[in-house]
This record gives structure tokens, sequence and C-alpha cells, in this order.
């Protein structure tokens, strides 16, 4: 299907599955947070999103698909620690929760790149990952994030 590997079928459901838990997470309690079922789901989730990402070699050798995946998991690990420690004093609770909400960043990059590269199939809306119509893209999905993360900010603060 949209010729995807049976690996890259399996990573690609899983990562639906974990952007659904971080829509959901995100409008419920304004985060994601590990010390919730659904907020532990988007976590293991997101690190088998990482991991089968390893497998996936669509565009040749190590790539930055690749990288980010390393990046994704650096910050589940960061954002982990930050959620069960106090290693960061008075900024562990926004290391866990801003941290989380980037990794849904992470997830929107490529997965917004290889949408747009595959679909509609047999014609898709951009030519390939080097597509200069994808920079808007990622730039306002940047910018979403960055307006998202003030507010978390914010609420956070405000609960103090």
């Amino acid at each position: 299907m949209f010729g995807l590997s049976p690996i890259g079928l399996f990573h690609t459901l899983v990562s639906l599955a974990a952007l659904a838990a971080a829509v959901v997470s995100l409008v419920k309690c304004q985060e994601i947070s590990v010390n919730n079922g659904l907020g532990k789901f988007y976590v293991g989730t997101t690190a088998i999103t990482a991991l089968t990402a390893f497998a996936i070699f669509n565009h040749g050798g190590f790539g930055p698909g690749h990288g980010l995946a390393v990046v994704t998991l650096m910050v589940i690990a960061l954002a982990l620690v930050a959620s069960v420690t106090q290693l960061f004093g008075a900024a562990s609770r926004y290391i866990a929760t801003i941290g989380l909400s980037a990794t849904v960043l992470f997830h929107m990059i490529p997965g917004v790149t290889e949408a747009l590269t595959r679909l509609p199939a047999g014609a898709p809306i951009m030519n390939g990952p080097e597509d200069p119509g994808l920079k808007p893209i990622m730039g306002a999905m940047f910018l979403i994030f960055l307006v998202g993360a003030v507010l978390q900010g914010r609420r956070l603060r405000a609960q103090k």
C-alpha cells in the first residue's frame, strides 16, 4: 500500500496511533504527561516509531529521518528523567512538558513530508523531500509548536 514495506506500514500505523494519543492528550490535558495512561501510550508508541525508523531506508542509507529518530529518543529520555526526578530543579516540569510536545513536531516533519511526497497515489503533491514547497509547511508547523510551547509554559507557571 502506497509503496510501503511491511515495516514501513507498521511504522506508519504506530506513528498514527501515537499522534492520535498526542492530540487527545493535548486537547484534554493541555500537555502530554507520563503520569497518565494516554501519555504513557504516546511515549511508548513514539519510541517504537523512532526505533522502527532505523529499519526504513527509502532514500538510501542513514538519512535525516534516522537522525530525527535519534533526537526523538534522546528527547523522550530527557523528558522521562525530568518527569520522574528533580534533576533539573524547577525546570523539570517545563522540560518534560515541552520536550514531549517537541516530539509531536518530530513526528510531523517526516509524516507530512512522506504524505505529501506519496499522496495522492500516482500524482503526489510534492516531488520529493527537497521540494521547496515543503519549507513553508515545515515553518508553519514549527511556529505552531512554538506557540504551543509558550502557552504550555504560561500554564505551568500559573499552576505554581
